[in-house]
Parts: C-alpha cells; structure tokens; sequence
C-alpha cells in the first residue's frame, strides 16, 4: 500500500490552480520534507520537559549524543519557491509543538525572554531560555533565514545547541549555503561555532527551481512609483486619501517598551512615513514589528538609492520589508529608482540580502500578495 503524501498533494492542488509551475527541484525538495514529515510523525517523543540532555551533558561532562531526525537547511536563490515548500510543510506537518517563525521575531522574544530571565536571577539565563522554548516546541520553522546583528550573532550558537540537544527539530530556508551566513558581519568569528553546528546537525539542500516565480505574477494597479517625482507624489497622496478620506493624516505615537515611535501621519490603520524616519534613525526589528501590527497600509516616500556608505540604513529596510512581508502589509512606496537598482555595493552581506529584498518588493506588488491582506 502506497504511504499517503499530503505535502505533495497540497503541492498539486497549488500546480492545478495555476499558482505554482510543477518543477522537478521543487519536488525533490518536497520529497525530502516529506521524508522528514513522516520521521516526526514516527518519533512523537516531545523535547525532555526536566532538560534530560542538560544533565547528561554534566554528567558525562561532554555534549550528550542528539536522537531523532536531522532537520533541514534549503537554500537558493530568491524566488525559488523555498518559502511555498515551508508553508506546505507546515500545514501538513501533524504535530502540535510546532512553530513557524520569522527569524526577527524569534530574536526579538529571545531577548525579552533573557532579560526576564535575568531579572528573576537564573543562574544560566541562556540555557534556562533554551530549556523554555525546548519545553513549547518540537519543530521550530524558519524562512528565510538571515543573520544581520551582531547580538544575535553571539547568542546563536550556544542557543541552538541548547536547543537541537534538546530534541528541537529545526528546518530553514535561506538565500545563502550556512558558511556564508552573516558574511562580512562585525566579530564573525563569534558567529562560526553556529555555522559548524548547522552544518554537523543539519541536512543540506540546494534549491535550483526554474526561475523566479514571482516575477511572474501579474501586478495589480500600481504601489511602487519610481522616480520619485512630483508624479509620484501626486499619485502617493491621490492613493493616501483613497484609502484613507483624508489628504493628511494625524501624528501618532506608538510604546514600544519604554520608548515612543513617532508615526508622522496616521489615519486609521493607515500610516505613513518618509525613507529618512523609518531607515535612517536608529530603529531595529521590534519597532518595525509594532509597526506592522498596528497598522494593515504603510507608505513610504522617497527611498533613495544606496550604496555601501549607506549600508546601515539599507540593513534597517531589508529588515522592514522582511517584516512587512512576513506580516502581509500592504506597502505603498515611490522610490528613486526600480527596486533592482536601489542598493548597490561591491561588498558585504547587505548587497546579498538586498536580491531577496527586490523579489520581495516586486511580490508585493501582485494581485496574490494583495489579496492575502
């Protein structure tokens, strides 16, 4: 008797619908999740809730041996279909402790969670973070991963050691093999034990579908203005009170923590800002977060082009449109150039992160990812 595939008959419902190409990479692929899936679902032991591995590992004083399935790391170039082939992983995936996580998300609770654990005096606060998060979740799902801090950097390999000898299972999609994650990043050298640890834990695939799938989609009306002229911005503020019924709109303030975010304009749960608020001042992850969840429209004006002096400020909007996409924000611009030419350096990571940011900016503008709102 044939084992059903559930991962491959979602697929094929995608391919009937006209949403997804069947490609022979992306089945390969898919069979490997599957794989994995069906492994998962035959070892239903959950992560030890008293950290067995933890006292093992002090009492052979050693790195206690992992058991269960090797997870998985895919990786290719932007648009391939890596984040399709999550989804459907996780949909299909039977298991409860399950978690999908944008990876800014998860550093952002990891820290919280540290500090919390800090204040209430645990001896270890990383390792009791760890044990925390082991206890909640058996798989941990990430799509395109990227390391772009340095204080995630720090914490990440000790982190997922903790946590893959705890019985963690973790899959992720990325646009770069492991040995060339956080490239150029400040104090790599603190960030290598993580890669060793991917690579020795983790099964590695490569991703070569036929063609950027996005791209393809067709575009609905128009969201992205460039160049950023006197017609875009006639047309930025003609969409504004079309959405909004107001041709300006109110200051807001936002609390994050113990500190404010200044929304220029605001009606409803619109909001809008220039390039220079959201990019160029010292914002991070969790402020463009709240952003996202208090608002379902941002625009922004006048994106300008970047280069590698200005490479702060395009990390800060690789990770806001990593933020808005994940979210589904519908995101209206006018930028100085096409999406494709508005970041340009002959090194560092950024220029690497910037290729998933321009498929990102294009899909954002299509009727799909439009009509998910």
């Amino acid at each position: 008797m044939t084992a059903p595939r559930p991962l491959l008959a979602r697929y094929e419902k995608l391919v009937a619908s006209g949403a997804l190409e069947r490609d022979p990479a992306q089945l390969a692929a898919l069979e490997r999740l599957e794989t994995l899936a069906r492994e998962l679902t035959r070892r239903p032991a959950a992560p030890s809730p008293n950290g067995l591995a933890a006292r093992l590992r002090g009492l052979l004083g050693r790195r206690a041996p992992c058991c269960g399935p090797r997870g998985l790391y895919i990786h290719g170039l932007v648009g391939r279909g890596k984040t399709t082939l999550m989804d459907i992983f996780f949909a299909e995936l039977p298991l409860a402790a399950k978690r999908r996580a944008h990876f800014h998300d998860f550093m952002a609770q990891v820290h919280a969670r540290l500090l919390a654990a800090r204040r209430s005096a645990a001896p270890d606060p990383l390792a009791h973070v760890a044990q925390e998060i082991a206890r909640e979740t058996r798989v941990l799902c990430f799509d395109e991963f990227a390391v772009t801090d340095i204080a995630d950097a720090t914490i990440l390999a000790r982190l997922f050691t903790r946590l893959l000898e705890d019985g963690v299972i973790m899959v992720a999609t990325s646009n770069v093999e492991p040995r060339r994650l956080y490239e150029g990043g400040r104090n790599r050298d603190l960030f290598l034990p993580f890669i060793a640890l991917i690579e020795e834990r983790l099964d590695q695939l490569r991703l070569d579908a036929r063609a950027d799938f996005r791209l393809e989609k067709a575009l609905l009306g128009e969201t992205f203005f460039s160049p950023d002229d006197a017609d875009a911005r006639a047309a930025m503020d003609a969409l504004f009170l079309q959405l909004t019924g107001v041709a300006i709109g109110a200051p807001r303030t936002l609390r994050i923590g113990r500190r404010d975010i200044a929304v220029p304009q605001a009606a409803g749960r619109v909001a809008r800002f220039s390039f220079e608020e959201l990019c160029a001042r010292p914002t991070g992850a969790a402020d463009y977060m709240a952003l996202a969840e208090a608002f379902d429209t941002i625009f922004i004006d006048a994106v300008p082009k970047m280069n590698f002096d200005r490479r702060n400020e395009a990390k800060r909007f690789i990770t806001l449109i990593d933020i808005l996409y994940e979210r589904k924000t519908r995101l209206i611009l006018s930028a100085e150039s096409a999406a494709q030419d508005l970041y340009h350096a002959p090194t560092g990571h950024e220029a690497q992160e910037f290729a998933r940011t321009v498929s990102r900016l294009i899909e954002m503008r299509s009727s799909d990812y439009l009509a998910a709102r």
